[in-house]
């Protein structure tokens, strides 16, 4: 599991308006496609008691291992329960999983660059050591030691996936404390008195806004296949609880009973990925293109 480089655009280039930018994206059939997927999901999400046709959670012997019928669209598992239900009650599981990692990811990753680039010294050497420790380790491999220090659950699980993505975040905020931290407007802050936070927040951190949120599409790809693997070794979520991964685990457990129940999981895990990926790709392109540097099209023809 590797997060993908953003690639940021150059952080002194004047931000494009959002304007441009959200036209840029939805003349893009795929990153357009992406957003309406990613869309639908959140709706589904949201609405998930809603959607369902059946009480996730309750179980019927009778009907365990069924294939897809009018009653169950999508079959039932081994304990009779709709899998269509499932699916959609996992996708509200996952989506929180994914939000609440890049949270935590953010919220450790962003103050602690800001503070890293602006005060340097010291205090950047020793973060940066940090930092650089936790990228030279497997996500994956370091995700489950985590989870393994503090216990199986979705809230554990979740906050290794935090920390294990929090460099990327620490990297790029740095690196846009290290760009404007000599400029003359920050010396003119200092010299009227602001305190270093507010010209952190400001100042500073506007000019990471583009490349973080690249960044951050790209985490959410990764967040996704990272919590459905820790899931299905048993390390994320817990019954009665379920998520795309205890889905996929509990169909592997059945595949020649009920090779069918494989599909629709493995199918959402995939094209969620695929959704974020396609759409970070779009998201830095339009802010390359508007951003006042050439696009990554441009940078091939040349």
């Amino acid at each position: 599991m590797k997060l993908k480089s953003a690639e940021a655009p150059a952080l002194r280039k004047p931000r494009a308006p959002r304007g441009r930018v959200l036209r840029h994206l939805m003349t893009d059939r795929a990153a357009a496609a992406a957003a309406a997927f990613l869309l639908v999901l959140a709706l589904v999400a949201l609405f998930a008691p809603w959607i369902a046709t059946h009480d996730p959670d309750r179980q019927n012997l009778a009907l365990q291992l069924q294939g897809p019928s009018g009653d169950h669209w999508l079959g039932t598992d081994n304990f009779g329960r709709d899998l269509f239900s499932r699916l959609v009650s996992s996708t509200r599981v996952t989506l929180l999983a994914v939000l609440e990692a890049l949270v935590l990811a953010s919220v450790l990753g962003v103050p602690l660059g800001l503070l890293a680039g602006y005060a340097g010294g010291a205090v950047d050497a020793v973060l940066s050591r940090v930092s650089d420790a936790i990228l030279a380790l497997p996500p994956l491999i370091l995700a489950i030691a985590i989870v393994g220090i503090l216990g199986p659950g979705l809230t554990n699980a979740m906050l290794a996936l935090g920390i294990v993505l929090a460099p990327p975040q620490f990297r790029l905020a740095r690196g846009a404390a290290q760009s404007v931290s000599s400029e003359t407007y920050i010396e003119a802050c200092r010299s009227l008195g602001c305190s270093p936070w507010r010209i952190l927040w400001r100042h500073v951190l506007p000019n990471a806004g583009s490349p973080l949120l690249v960044q951050i599409s790209f985490a959410a790809g990764v967040i996704v296949i990272a919590e459905a693997s820790l899931s299905f070794l048993g390390l994320g979520v817990q019954a009665p609880q379920s998520s795309w991964g205890t889905l996929l685990r509990d169909a592997f457990d059945h595949i020649y009973d009920s090779p069918y129940s494989l599909a629709a999981p493995t199918v959402m895990v995939a094209l969620t990925i695929l959704s974020f990926s396609t759409l970070g790709d779009a998201l830095r392109d339009a802010l390359e293109g508007q951003g006042g540097g050439r696009s990554r099209s441009d940078q091939e023809k040349s």
